[in-house]
């Protein structure tokens, strides 16, 4: 029994000695920037005005220093001097700091206070430190949380929850660049418009492949939000395929004097295919290409030479920079976080999604679908803007267009219309009178209404038409289209009066 209790002894003193070498790690912090900042801003409130656009309470390590920045700020806001007599009746009622008092502590402050030329410093050092303070709570509760996950609990859910707590991280750490001087703004226009000439076809955007549609647009602006509407059948994820590709295929790069990448021709393109897989848009890629019908690749009715014409073809897309994510029910979150990602990596040029009404936002509770898809489109425009490329989103149409006698859609027929028609820059529609028409054929019995119905399909066969229903700086209307069902492939059409002269 002694022997034990001796072991006893000696193990629980090895384990204390251990204990107390175990290093101790504070968050990450530094008082002495806290401290010369709010002494800057208490000598000279103007300090405040240089890291007001960042920099918040939440984001200062002491709460007392955070209680008195939040308390400057609230009184230089007000047009209100801040200094430590104005600030000293805020904190009389603190408890003291040792020896001396808060309103003493603040006097100190500004009396250390030297100038305000490195406050701007000193305040992105206190938001880079609260930022890694901030990561290493998401770290420790992404490891208490798979810890503690009950077997019924999928780790996809807490992926896409520390997922979409790094977005709100991110989110928080974009304050702009600030105002932007008229002189740097006309250069880039400038710039805008010699590229848009130097360019062939004279396009000031990123080309979609389709010349007519080119024309009215001046092709895909950049950070521009493009809503691509239409009821099912009516081609537009075949549409939107299309354009996909011709931009990833007319990609060009030049490496500029820095170091860096600038596209010259076409982009690279992220394809978010929401309900389709990245293999069947493949088939509908190399389909178009190879002229074969994919529906006779997908039941391998094909012979020798197609299969070689096949394998040929897909040797010539593999360098095609256009990468496909299939995720199915992608948040917006997740979605922003992968296009970033990318762009960061390939240097993204074109984002399409297909479609709007599949992706998720992030479920507050209490809020309805409408709720839901103005958050979606907010940040689909505004991803727009922060990485400076087009968007596309492709979106449903309601029912309500069935009812009509022309069936041309209208901005009032896009689902939760309200955020979608408010936020996109441009809304397309696509349209195609053939659906309908071969619909509606008469039974073979009632002769004069088949030769009036064949009249009518020979009118509208292999037509297709693309509505611009709103664009911000363009002129809206119809670009008429050639659409081959067989190969999905919408290109120009060549009008019936516009054919080559032919001698027999």
């Amino acid at each position: 029994m002694q022997d034990t209790a001796i072991k006893q002894n000696d193990q629980s003193t090895e384990v204390k000695a251990d204990i107390d070498d175990l290093p101790f790690r504070l968050a990450p912090h530094n008082i002495q920037a806290e401290q010369e900042l709010l002494g800057a801003i208490l000598i000279n409130n103007e300090a405040a005005d240089r890291v007001s656009g960042f920099l918040s309470e939440e984001h200062f390590f002491d709460p007392l220093h955070a209680r008195i920045f939040e308390t400057a700020s609230r009184l230089i806001q007000s047009g209100k001097q801040a200094t430590p007599v104005t600030l000293k009746t805020y904190f009389e009622s603190e408890e003291s700091l040792g020896e001396i008092t808060v309103p003493q502590y603040l006097g100190r402050l500004a009396a250390n206070a030297t100038s305000i030329i490195n406050v701007k410093d000193y305040g992105q050092t206190i938001y880079d430190l609260s930022v890694r303070r901030a990561l290493i709570n998401i770290g420790e509760d992404m490891v208490n949380t798979a810890y503690d996950s009950g077997v019924d609990q999928p780790p996809e859910e807490q992926i896409s929850a520390s997922e979409q707590l790094l977005y709100s991280l991110a989110e928080q750490g974009k304050y702009g660049s600030g105002f932007c001087s008229f002189k740097d703004a006309i250069a880039d226009a400038i710039e805008m418009a010699n590229n848009a000439y130097l360019r062939d076809g004279g396009l000031s955007g990123v080309s979609t492949g389709l010349s007519d549609l080119d024309q009215k647009m001046g092709g895909l602006q950049k950070s521009d939000l493009i809503v691509l509407a239409g009821r099912p059948s009516m081609g537009k994820t075949a549409l939107a395929t299309n354009i996909a590709f011709q931009i990833a295929n007319a990609h060009k790069a030049e490496q500029q004097p820095d170091g860096s990448m600038k596209d010259t021709d076409g982009a690279v393109v992220a394809f978010f295919s929401l309900e389709m897989s990245a293999e069947q848009l493949a088939t509908r890629i190399i389909s178009e290409q190879a002229e074969i019908p994919s529906e006779k690749i997908r039941r391998g009715m094909i012979d020798e030479t197609d299969f070689r014409k096949l394998v040929e073809k897909s040797q010539q897309l593999n360098e095609v920079p256009l990468y496909i994510d299939q995720t199915g029910g992608i948040s917006i979150a997740q979605l922003c976080a992968r296009a970033r990602k990318l762009k960061r990596q390939k240097n993204l040029g074109v984002i399409i999604i297909d479609y709007l009404q599949l992706l998720s936002g992030s479920k507050r509770t209490g809020e309805g679908r409408v709720n839901e898809v103005t958050e979606i489109t907010t940040g689909l425009k505004a991803l727009a803007k922060e990485l400076e490329v087009p968007v596309i989103a492709l979106s449903q149409l309601s029912r309500q267009v069935e009812n009509r006698d022309d069936k041309r859609p209208q901005l009032s027929d896009l689902r939760e219309s309200g955020s979608i028609e408010q936020d996109a820059d441009v809304v397309m529609f696509v349209y195609r009178e053939e659906y309908y028409v071969s619909r509606a054929q008469p039974s073979e019995t009632d002769v004069e209404a088949t030769v009036k119905w064949q009249d009518e399909m020979a009118q509208v066969e292999g037509k297709a038409e693309v509505i611009i229903g709103k664009q911000r700086h363009g002129p809206t209307g119809t670009v008429r289209l050639a659409f081959n069902g067989n190969y999905t492939r919408f290109s120009d059409l060549i009008e019936d009066d516009h054919m080559p002269y032919r001698t027999d």
